[in-house]
């Protein structure tokens, strides 16, 4: 493989910005090696987006392929941060640089007293809820299962609970319709509850099902289902309120979900060892504030309860964190404060779920990423002289966020490339991408 550069980066995690980050450098003559923690690159797009995405998840799942082909990527799946290796051993081993790109897979926690004592006993998270769910039905699947009963409620109010939302519901409307005889798919229902219930002949009401409960702690306006431009002004955001409510009102009229705003989650009700219900109080908004007004505490039964209120990125050994996420400093270009050369794109930086947004996030933040390895005649700078000048005045229009990052030998950039061919040999990786993700995706997968 001919490269003209002389630095090689090392990416974490392939999915959306991971895979936009590598395409980004290797176009620009920089080699990258994507280290992906499971067997397929595709991350939350395989992984968090509802199966019933099949035309979205193949459009993604193309685009990604693409980066991944791309001359000077290599893949090296099965290899994750913290467990096969630690950070700093990816500059022993000699890379110029480490983007992080590896999400937010951890859910953040609902913030009730004891919750950790009833995770899977009636308390169960989004991320592995439909990791199920996009799974299930895999013949190799042997991850956990989950029940989706009847009048489970959903702590949330983003895009995500909704998805969750929709997978009580159609499961539950699939069951009850299947019980009077009729079989109804997952991708009917999804078009819309009512539809099929008319295209049978049956009022949605005559099944019994009561439904699952969404619980919002602001107003249904505020509800993250929209964004407003940046710098708003009142209009934009008046518009943008409307226009959560109407999706909100689509989505219920859809899939027959019950909502309540303006609720807060203060405890759980727990019997006989496992969640029963929870401890709710109706809450005064002001602004983005939202606080739980006294004497307004309740209890709401249910059998399940899900947490759906945002994704963090995971806890991994030697990873410093502030909070819920990792060290990052810069707001143009995120750097990991505890190490050099070391920057975050995507999720694992915004903690936003949209593809979009991701994607753009990426695209900017690797971009000065390589004005710190690029001279002005588009190859990688070395030695002294003008390129070295136009990488420090790239800095300067930075605001001086970033030092310039040294070009390798090329006995330096051999031994970069040895190092990854042994960790993709460790994997099974001993062919070409294509061959690999023919030979990894499950037959059954849907």
């Amino acid at each position: 493989m001919t490269n003209p550069g002389h630095h090689f980066v090392a990416v974490i995690g392939g999915a959306i910005s991971g895979s936009v980050a590598a395409e980004i450098l290797a176009d620009n003559g920089i080699r990258v090696a994507v280290f992906e923690q499971n067997t397929r690159p595709y991350g939350k797009i395989e992984d968090g987006l509802p199966r019933w995405h099949v035309e979205q998840r193949k459009e993604e799942y193309g685009r990604i392929d693409a980066r991944m082909k791309k001359p000077n990527v290599y893949f090296v799946p099965c290899t994750k941060l913290g467990r096969d290796f630690e950070l700093p051993q990816l500059f022993e081993w000699g890379f110029s640089a480490v983007i992080l790109a590896n999400g937010a897979w951890r859910d953040r926690e609902l913030g009730v007293p004891g919750e950790e004592h009833f995770v899977d006993k009636g308390l169960v998270y989004q991320n592995p809820f439909i990791y199920w769910y996009n799974h299930k039905n895999e013949k190799d699947y042997r991850g956990p299962r989950y029940e989706t009963p009847d009048e489970a409620i959903v702590v949330g109010g983003g895009l995500a609970s909704i998805d969750v939302v929709k997978v009580l519901q159609l499961e539950t409307y699939e069951r009850a319709l299947k019980a009077r005889g009729i079989q109804a798919s997952m991708h009917e229902l999804e078009k819309s509850i009512p539809t099929v219930c008319k295209a049978h002949g049956i009022k949605p009401e005559e099944l019994g099902v009561k439904g699952c409960l969404l619980m919002y702690r602001r107003r249904e306006q505020d509800m993250p289902l929209a964004q407003p431009p940046d710098n708003a002004t009142p209009e934009q955001i008046a518009k943008t309120e409307m226009v959560r409510q109407k999706m909100l009102r689509l989505a219920r009229d859809k899939y027959l979900f019950r909502f309540q705003d303006r609720r807060v989650t203060t405890g759980i009700v727990a019997e006989n060892g496992r969640l029963a219900g929870l401890k709710v109080a109706e809450t005064k908004v002001e602004g983005r504030k939202a606080e739980p007004i006294p004497g307004s505490e309740h209890e709401i039964r249910s059998p399940l309860v899900i947490s759906s209120i945002g994704s963090v990125p995971e806890k991994l050994p030697g990873i410093s964190m502030k909070g819920d996420y990792y060290t990052f400093d810069g707001k143009d270009v995120p750097r990991y404060t505890s190490m050099d050369r070391v920057f975050g794109v995507g999720n694992v930086v915004t903690g936003q779920g949209n593809i979009r947004v991701s994607l753009v996030h990426s695209q900017k933040v690797t971009k000065r990423v390589v004005d710190c390895m690029k001279g002005d005649d588009g190859n990688t700078a070395v030695g002294t002289g003008s390129s070295e000048r136009h990488v420090a005045n790239k800095m300067d229009t930075i605001g001086k966020q970033i030092e310039a990052i040294p070009p390798l030998s090329d006995n330096q950039m051999a031994i970069v490339e040895r190092q990854v061919h042994a960790l993709q040999q460790r994997a099974g990786f001993t062919s070409d991408y294509d061959s690999w993700i023919a030979k990894v995706t499950p037959p059954d997968l849907e």
